[in-house]
């Protein structure tokens, strides 16, 4: 029996869960699972885990075997890690999960530019408008706009999202122009179905103020609302990574500059710092430097 890898399936199982989410973690069949998990009960001695259709629960035994398989997985990596001949070159794939807004406005043309630099990678690239589990679904690396990231994973900040009030000159040529952030809610605005989908929150003159607006068009994306904005449909509050080109082209016009929405911060998510891949390492210093604070597509916007 490898002792080491029914230790990692075992770790595996009871992280994720159930068996079958670990033989698709681990790449390995059902069976194969089973297999190990009973070796290393034989070996220990005891039955480490109590397995029913719907549910998996450690027992006594399983619950002190657990931490010292996690303490002997983490000194055999170490041990790898020591010895091992060094070698920096990024290859290998990637999984990364970004909003659909943001993957292709901003971080399709940054990939490109990654994979053109280093050839041997191959990126697998997710563009998913909801937070993903990403052990659970086997994703590397995110890119999150938040304020709030989960404890439990690591969160590298790349740079801050802005967003700016704007609306289409066909639609301001047909309705009066805000003048004050109150005013908002008397337009149509163009509203975002998971965030501030019935309230607009802004910063005016030092003072937090909230303002409730509604409006014919929701969409659970930034790209649809821009579209919808572009074609004169209303006002819409649009992160300014996805908006700054239709500003300064002119198709979209920035409405009450001295009130400013709500600043996010923009993390690259992922789950440990121990036994970094290289390649992992190295696409999270490209975006640390591409992504920088100010970011380019804020230069130039009031």
């Amino acid at each position: 029996m490898d002792r080491l890898t029914a230790m990692r399936v075992f770790v595996t199982v009871v992280d994720l869960g159930s068996q079958s989410a670990a033989a698709d973690h681990l790449d390995m069949s059902r069976p194969v699972i089973s297999r190990y998990l009973a070796d290393l009960e034989d070996w220990v001695g005891a039955r480490l885990m109590q397995r029913t259709t719907r549910k998996l629960s450690l027992t006594a035994a399983g619950k002190e075997t657990l931490p010292r398989c996690r303490q002997m997985l983490e000194l055999a990596g170490d041990l790898q890690a020591a010895v091992a001949t060094p070698d920096q070159t990024p290859r290998g794939e990637l999984r990364i999960s970004v909003s659909t807004s943001f993957g292709q406005a901003q971080l399709l043309e940054a990939i490109t530019e990654y994979v053109r630099r280093y050839p041997q990678v191959r990126i697998d690239l997710q563009m998913l408008d909801r937070t993903v589990n990403l052990v659970d679904e086997r994703i590397d690396l995110a890119i999150r706009t938040s304020n709030d990231i989960d404890p439990n994973l690591i969160a590298r900040r790349l740079s801050v999202c802005r967003s700016v009030i704007c609306a289409a000159p066909a639609y301001l040529r047909e309705h009066p122009l805000p003048q004050t952030v109150q005013e908002l809610a008397r337009h149509n605005c163009l509203t975002h179905s998971y965030f501030g989908h019935s309230l607009w929150h802004f910063e005016v003159d030092g003072e937090n103020v909230s303002v409730p607006i509604q409006g014919t068009i929701s969409a659970n994306e930034a790209l649809t609302l821009q579209q919808a904005a572009l074609a004169g449909a209303g006002i819409a509050m649009l992160p300014t990574y996805l908006a700054h080109r239709p500003l300064r082209s002119g198709e979209l016009v920035q409405l009450l500059p001295q009130a400013r929405p709500k600043t996010l911060n923009l993390h690259a998510v992922y789950t440990s710092r121990k036994h970094m891949p290289a390649t992992l390492r190295s696409m999270l210093d490209f975006l640390a430097e591409r992504f920088t604070d100010p970011p380019e597509w804020d230069r130039d916007l009031s």
